[in-house]
């Protein structure tokens, strides 16, 4: 069977993606993660599907590299609408379905807008935080983050008791040299991640709770690049909320399954 996909990526984040409206392609989970593996496949941290939708311009169909379906991926999110304006699907504008429900999302040239689902709730879980952003959030504050070990610290919390059942990503932030800096550890991909859509609005929201910023607008430094949160607060519930990043066409291909 062969395939055509194409390659993107949001600040590092990368993805494979499959145009599906014709459903013309069925993978297995084993499938999935052979695609993605980055030595004996195209290599990313997930792959999606663009299919069809009755009532919008198109469905999201997302999955880990480990080829299980995953909940929402923001990064994802902000590269399928690239991906949607690339094969001339949308304008400028546009409404998609995901898994946590709709979306709505403007791009302008390779910076794509995309509106997170509302928070309603910041978790305490010791000293640290947990947040569900459309997928769920741990979120630790730490020093010296350029070099802390986040694969084996994320993978212990990933992995404790409280969290193995479903999963966690693992978000580590500091606040250095006026500036939020963040890395991730993700489930399904079970490593660090160049940068975290989800992430990134959990990191945010916390920073703002816990840092008491004065603006509702928040640059974050990732490995991948910079993702700017902005929100709006109201009783500490936060709605309008908006991931904006850069979402980049890598290249295209066949990719040929045996």
């Amino acid at each position: 069977m062969q395939i055509k996909f194409y390659k993107f990526h949001g600040t590092g984040n990368d993805f494979v993606l499959v145009d599906n409206r014709e459903n013309h392609v069925q993978l297995s989970t084993t499938q999935i993660a052979q695609i993605c593996h980055r030595r004996f496949g195209i290599g990313a941290d997930g792959l999606m599907l663009l299919q069809n939708d009755n009532e919008h311009d198109f469905k999201m169909i997302y999955y880990n590299s480990d080829g299980n379906q995953g909940s929402m991926c923001g990064n994802g999110g902000r590269c399928i609408v690239a991906f949607a304006k690339y094969l001339g699907i949308i304008d400028n504008h546009t409404t998609f379905v995901a898994s946590d429900g709709l979306h709505h999302a403007n791009i302008s040239n390779n910076i794509v807008s995309l509106q997170m689902i509302d928070v309603m709730q910041i978790k305490n879980y010791n000293s640290d935080f947990v947040v569900d952003t459309g997928s769920p959030h741990y979120v630790k504050f730490i020093e010296n983050i350029d070099n802390f070990d986040v694969v084996n610290e994320g993978r212990k919390i990933r992995n404790s008791a409280h969290f193995i059942a479903n999963g966690i990503n693992v978000n580590f932030i500091e606040y250095k040299d006026s500036a939020l800096h963040m890395r991730t550890y993700e489930r399904g991909v079970e490593d660090e991640t160049y940068s975290c859509g989800t992430g990134a609005v959990a990191a945010a929201l916390v920073a703002k709770q816990q840092l008491q910023f004065i603006e509702n607008a928040i640059t974050l430094n990732t490995l991948g690049g910079k993702l700017f949160v902005s929100f709006n607060i109201n009783d500490n519930k936060y709605t309008n909320i908006i991931l904006e990043g850069a979402a980049t066409m890598v290249f295209d291909g066949i990719y040929t399954i045996y």
